[in-house]
């Protein structure tokens, strides 16, 4: 790759990642295949510019990736942890290194702002900066045995091929989240990202093979196969891949579940969302309006994490609605890569009519508009992926609320009485991911942390419902899924775990004080 620079146009940035206008979907870290399986083109939502194409990998293709990738971990697994944290370490020296043209990449492709681009890629570099530190603390248990004379301890060992498969909306980051960890375990990955958003998964393969050649890291450590459901489904019924990591849509979550536990394997699973925030009595306004704004529109609405509902207490429900209609007035949508703007585009025009169909279920079931939805037209707007931000007075009990709609809308609804009522309206939905409640009072804040409080995964307190950091584990309960990416212990789930006893005395005497005479 090129001397990195900062100030390129998209034509200059696909040459300095390596990508070229027409480019190969399978890649075993090594090389790359001469793919050719239908073209997919990279359309990008910002002005409906074809970026590249790429020639999609066959099933022959995805063969010859996972057999490499299983030579491949013969070798990998005999590194030590730390020499493989030491790789992972170089590989987020070298995504500081290319962070602008790669976050200008994933804005340009994905359509959300370049500051999300520019944090998204931040995320990768935090997520090895903390594999790192990880690779020398895999640690187990000793316990003490219940026979003279004899050690028990615990330890844990790579699984073998985790197969990644991801979303359009993190392009990047949900890969390296899934990567660092399993990378500095001593698993190997296969990935097939969204093909919605393949050419900046072909960019993180160039960035990984630079720093992989560099150390003599073993062909198949880093795969990718690009192309269409077809191959989901082949790595999610292949018993050579323990592991399956998904993010995506409940729909397809439930899909690589039951394929995954039909053969026993695992499966880490990143699905929808329907978060809410609580606004109590004593919540402060400077606070709600930015957690909430940005938690609704950041990334166009299209974030797991992205706030769907504002539970608002009756008392205070005219100030905050009044708010926060005002400043959604204030709210600029355009060009991504223009940091003026907050809001860019959806991924494509079958998000656009998902959205606008969304708005038309809300006025159908009672919903009153309080902010008008629509889509811009007009210079700037050729490609027709641009909508307004819409706000929806509604009820919890509607089924469009109930719904996940990755979009910009959100719905408003006001509770009375205590926050118990409040929490009941946010539990009231079948996702389980992101929570938050805006409150001064450490009783509501206890009750909603509580085991009678949020369901959620996450449950934040004067914070929003987007934005996690890298240190805490990542994951939600009922349809988002279970998994747990990222910080805490998530790296448990790229390993099995294996339990030891040893006997270093002349007798053998057996648990449970069992007596077996000869």
């Amino acid at each position: 790759m090129a001397e990195t620079r900062t100030d390129l146009g998209i034509e200059a940035i696909l040459s300095q990642l390596g990508i070229e206008k027409n480019n190969n979907g399978a890649s075993t870290g090594g090389h790359w295949f001469n793919t050719r399986g239908e073209v997919i083109e990279s359309i990008s939502p910002v002005d409906g510019s074809i970026i590249a194409t790429v020639n999609a990998a066959t099933e022959a293709d995805y063969e010859a990736v996972i057999l490499k990738a299983q030579e491949g971990f013969k070798e990998w697994r005999k590194w030590t942890a730390p020499s493989r944290g030491e790789v992972v370490r170089q590989l987020a020296t070298k995504l500081r290194e290319y962070k602008a043209p790669l976050g200008k990449l994933v804005s340009y492709e994905m359509g959300k702002s370049y500051q999300e681009g520019l944090r998204e890629v931040q995320e990768m570099i935090d997520i090895c900066d903390f594999a790192v530190g990880l690779s020398r603390q895999l640690h187990g248990l000793t316990m003490h045995s219940e026979r003279p004379g004899h050690r028990m301890y615990e330890q844990y060992h790579p699984l073998g091929i985790v197969g990644i498969i991801s979303a359009f909306n993190f392009p990047v980051a949900v890969w390296n989240w899934n990567t660092a960890l399993a990378w500095v375990c001593g698993d190997v990955c296969v990935w097939k990202p969204s093909e919605k958003a393949p050419i900046t998964a072909i960019a993180c393969q160039e960035i990984t093979k630079e720093v992989f050649d560099a150390n003599g890291v073993p062909e198949g450590v880093s795969g990718l196969v690009i192309g269409g459901a077809d191959l989901g489904v082949l790595m999610s019924n292949d018993k050579r891949v323990p592991l399956v990591s998904a993010t995506g849509s409940t729909r397809m979550g439930k899909a690589v579940g039951a394929a995954v536990g039909a053969r026993l394997g695992k499966s880490l699973l990143e699905l929808g969302g329907n978060n809410a925030i609580i606004i109590t009595p004593t919540a402060d306004l400077k606070i709600v309006l930015p957690g909430a704004v940005f938690g609704a529109v950041g990334t166009g609405g299209q974030r797991c994490t992205s706030t769907r509902r504002l539970i608002i207490h009756e008392d205070v429900y005219d100030t905050f609605v009044n708010a926060i209609v005002n400043a959604y007035g204030q709210l600029k949508v355009g060009n991504p890569l223009d940091e003026s703007n907050h809001v860019g585009p959806l991924i494509d025009h079958d998000a656009v009519n998902a959205y606008l169909k969304a708005l038309e279920d809300a006025k159908a079931e009672g919903g009153t508009i309080l902010v008008e939805g629509g889509v811009y037209e007009g210079k700037g707007y050729e490609s027709g992926c641009y909508v307004k931000p819409a706000i929806v007075e509604a009820k919890n009990s509607f089924k469009i609320v109930q719904h996940e709609t990755f979009a910009p809308i959100l719905y408003i609804m006001k509770y009375s009485g205590d926050v118990s009522n409040a929490i009941a309206i946010q539990n009231d939905v079948p996702q389980g991911l992101s929570s938050a409640i805006m409150t001064n009072s450490i009783k509501e804040s206890e009750a909603f942390l509580s085991a009678q409080g949020s369901d959620c995964g996450i449950a934040n307190v004067n914070i929003g419902t987007s934005g996690a950091e890298i240190g805490g584990a990542f994951g939600g309960e009922k349809e988002t899924g279970g998994g747990r990416e990222s910080g805490s212990d998530a790296w448990k789930v790229y390993m099995r775990r294996q339990t030891n006893t040893i006997n270093y005395t002349d007798d053998l005497p057996l648990a449970q004080g069992i007596k077996f005479e000869l």
